[in-house]
């Protein structure tokens, strides 16, 4: 026990170390920024782009926010393993684990939130696309319609840029297409552009109701994507609410053995072991769960 406690006394010291330092600024202002730049040199370049978005949409964590992510996540992490193992030491290990967690679990996130927005942007474009060619009857004609129209933005307005620059540049379109295709491989961004190639190919006559079946299949897709976006949360929120109560079942355990009964069983260390593996097989599935929920939004 006295290690444990000298772990405390140290925390203490720490936090009031801190305080005495940086008095008229607040401590946690001070450490999420701190942890901000550090992480923000070493994050991948591709968080720094779902990040970047994520901030002009509106929809990123202040740094309150994550203060309070990180207090929630290593509090309850502290209070279920220590009930696991009555272990100051083990609960302050797993506490530091779960909280390294929290940058993984924001790029999850952000890459959703990312996801989502391209899913729309595709949608404006395809869906603008068509309706300009039913006014030009020009596929290069549509684009350049769409890029002056306003309705899109970074990333998707650089890539019509770079098609309609590519159409000039070849004379044909099929170049551009290959290429928006590859970049955004979207079921209704391969059908209409195979739908104009063939439009382009065989002449513009009738395509009328051809154009007006893909805006119709469109409309069909985005209402279905979004009613899966809605049913995907609502089972997120059960997951996670079961996945709480896994971790919880310690409890029944020793309700149902006798808390002495169970202290005593806890000296056995094939039953630690056990335990730290119910913990690992717990966290695993849980962040496959929040891994599947982040990724592949909108994707057919």
């Amino acid at each position: 026990m006295f290690l444990e406690e000298l772990i405390i006394i140290i925390v203490l010291v720490v936090g009031i170390f801190l305080y005495r330092n940086y008095q008229g600024q607040n401590v946690g202002k001070y450490i999420t920024n701190q942890a901000q730049q550090l992480y923000d040199r070493f994050a991948p370049y591709s968080f720094k782009v779902v990040r970047d978005k994520t901030k002009q949409l509106g929809q990123e964590y202040t740094p309150r926010q994550y203060l309070i992510q990180v207090c929630v996540i290593a509090g309850f992490t502290g209070v279920v393993t220590y009930l696991y193992f009555y272990n100051l030491i083990i609960s302050i290990f797993y506490m530091i684990v779960a909280v390294m967690f929290v940058p993984y679990l924001s790029y999850l996130r952000c890459k959703r939130i990312y996801s989502e927005f391209l899913f729309e942007q595709v949608q404006t474009y395809t869906s603008n696309v068509i309706m300009e060619f039913a006014t030009t009857q020009s596929f290069v004609k549509s684009l350049e319609g769409v890029k002056n129209s306003g309705v899109l933005e970074e990333p998707v307005l650089s890539d019509v840029q770079m098609m309609i620059d590519m159409a000039y540049e070849n004379g044909t379109i099929d170049e551009a297409i290959n290429f928006m295709s590859t970049k955004y491989p979207y079921y209704i961004v391969k059908n209409m552009h195979n739908l104009f190639l063939q439009i382009t190919k065989e002449g513009a006559q009738n395509s009328a109701d051809s154009l007006d079946n893909m805006q119709l299949d469109i409309d069909m897709l985005i209402e279905s994507v979004y009613r899966d976006r809605i049913e995907r949360a609502s089972f997120h929120k059960s997951f996670l609410q079961f996945g709480v109560m896994l971790y919880l079942m310690v409890m029944l355990v020793q309700y149902l053995l006798g808390r002495e009964t169970y202290l005593v069983l806890l000296e056995r260390w094939y039953i630690q072991v056990l335990l730290h593996g119910v913990i690992i097989v717990n966290t695993y599935f849980l962040l496959k769960g929040e891994k599947y929920y982040n990724e592949n939004v909108g994707a057919e």
